[in-house]
């Protein structure tokens, strides 16, 4: 749905998913986000030309559309799931990094949770200025300006990053809460039958 000038009135996110991808955190971004009334797009990272991927887990899960084709586009939020071999093959995209570079510097949300926090945003600078978490394995190597240990979602200015597939649902919601407003993330963490406490650290 466009406006008068237009902008797109829904809210667009960009989910890039490649071979080794963690499903749970994936789909978990994906789907919450869908609840929420955002327009996602789930971009195939990879030289395949089916725009199918193989999960962590071996899960198939089928892209919308190809990175290349996410580029000419404005994003209110990238949210980038983990998976070690996933967030290795993330982070060798050219494309995806220019759109993560760009979303930053337009002070533009970007997220990323798992392995991805350390793997695709910390190795490019792109945590220099930011507190932020990942999964425990890679706290040793998370370049961020202060890494939190404690908090499951950490949320600092226009960034927010996350543990694990555990934390999969906290991040989700908080994707919707910083994109669409408390109001959004209540109605959509009520039929999960969640509790709608906050849970990230600002």
């Amino acid at each position: 749905m466009l406006d008068k000038k237009g902008n797109h009135m829904t809210k667009q996110a960009l989910v890039p998913i490649a071979d080794g991808s963690e499903e749970i955190e994936a789909v978990t971004i994906i789907d919450v986000l869908r609840r929420a009334g955002v327009e996602v797009t789930v971009a195939f990272v990879g030289d395949g030309e089916t725009k199918q991927i193989t999960g962590a887990r071996g899960t198939k899960i089928v892209a919308d559309s190809f990175i290349a084709d996410c580029v000419d586009k404005a994003w209110d939020l990238i949210a980038v799931p983990g998976g070690i071999e996933g967030a290795d093959n993330l982070a060798a995209s050219e494309i995806l990094d220019q759109l993560l570079r760009n979303q930053a510097q337009q002070g533009k949300f970007y997220a990323a949770i798992c392995a991805a926090p350390a793997v695709v945003l910390g190795s490019k600078g792109l945590l220099a200025d930011k507190t932020a978490t990942s999964h425990p394995m890679f706290y040793q190597s998370l370049i961020a300006k202060e890494v939190d240990t404690e908090s499951r979602v950490v949320v600092d200015g226009n960034c927010i990053t996350s543990q694990g597939p555990g934390t999969a649902i906290d991040f989700a919601l908080e994707l919707v809460e910083q994109i669409s407003g408390i109001v959004k993330r209540e109605e959509v963490a009520s039929p999960l039958v969640l509790t709608t406490s906050a849970t990230a650290y600002y």
